[in-house]
Parts: structure tokens; C-alpha cells; sequence
């Protein structure tokens, strides 16, 4: 039920951007896509599409070679993304999660990160294990679409 409910709030939203100019936003306090290949945040109305957050820092630096410490960078990168449009976590209606060891990521000390930052009702994720992300040492990569009120 709550799966078919975002959908729709999605659906929903997402009925008139066609008719919306779109924003692409690179906000302060994120570095900067090094390639120059993609924008950080897009904004369709009241739709944000936050492109895939890394375990770096402002300066593009990893900062741990662990999980947990990634996990957090990369949440902490979300919100500083949602912020920058007047947004949080509770907004979030759906994330993509890239990781490369499912079983790290499922570790209780990882969960209990992720649930500090997105609280008792997180939104609809999808959990992706590949064998490597655009840097050997990323170990996780969440994306997320927050609907704004």
C-alpha cells in the first residue's frame, strides 16, 4: 500500500513538469560533479531529483574505507542537497541505493546510521549490489526524489 502511495504522489507531482522549466543546481556545500557530466540536484516544480551521493566530502575526498563512515558522509550529502531547496529527509519519497556488499550495508552499526538520519518512516528504497561504483573506493551510492510541499 504505502509502495502504491508514493507512486501516485509521485505520478502525481510529476503530471505537470513537462510544462516546467527545469533547474539544474549545483548547491554550495557539495563539490562540484568532477566530470562536469551531471548537476547535483534537478527541480521539476515541486519534484527534486538528487543525483547519486557519494561517501566524499566537500572537497571529493572519501572519507573512510568503511561502510559506516560512508554511509554517513553520503546522507549527510542528501541533506545538505535538500536544504539547499528547503527540504528534508521526511520528503523523501523514494531512493536508489547502490552498494557493493549488501551484507556490510545490513550490518547493525550501518542501520542504526541510516535510521538515525531518516527516522521511524524512511521512504521507498531500492537496494542495488554491483561490483564497483565509479571509484574502487566508493562502497555505497544513494540517489534520491523528494517531493516538496
Amino acid at each position: 500500500m504505502r509502495k502504491t502511495t508514493v507512486l501516485l504522489l509521485v505520478l502525481v507531482a510529476a503530471a505537470p513538469v513537462a510544462a516546467q522549466k527545469l533547474e539544474k543546481i549545483n548547491p554550495p556545500g557539495l563539490s562540484k560533479p568532477a566530470s562536469g557530466t551531471y548537476t547535483q540536484i534537478v527541480r521539476a516544480g515541486k519534484l527534486l531529483f538528487i543525483a547519486g551521493q557519494t561517501g566524499t566530502n566537500f572537497e571529493g575526498k572519501v572519507v573512510g574505507p568503511g561502510m559506516k563512515e560512508q554511509v554517513d558522509q553520503v546522507f549527510a550529502n542528501l541533506l545538505t542537497a535538500l536544504k539547499s531547496q528547503g527540504a528534508d529527509f521526511s520528503q523523501v519519497v523514494k531512493m536508489t541505493t547502490y552498494v557493493t556488499s549488501i551484507s556490510e550495508f545490513r550490518a547493525p552499526d550501518v542501520a542504526a546510521v541510516r535510521a538515525r538520519w531518516v527516522g521511524s518512516s524512511p521512504p521507498a528504497n531500492t537496494l542495488v549490489q554491483i561490483q564497483q561504483l565509479a571509484d574502487p573506493a566508493y562502497k555505497v551510492e544513494i540517489e534520491a526524489t523528494a517531493v516538496l510541499p
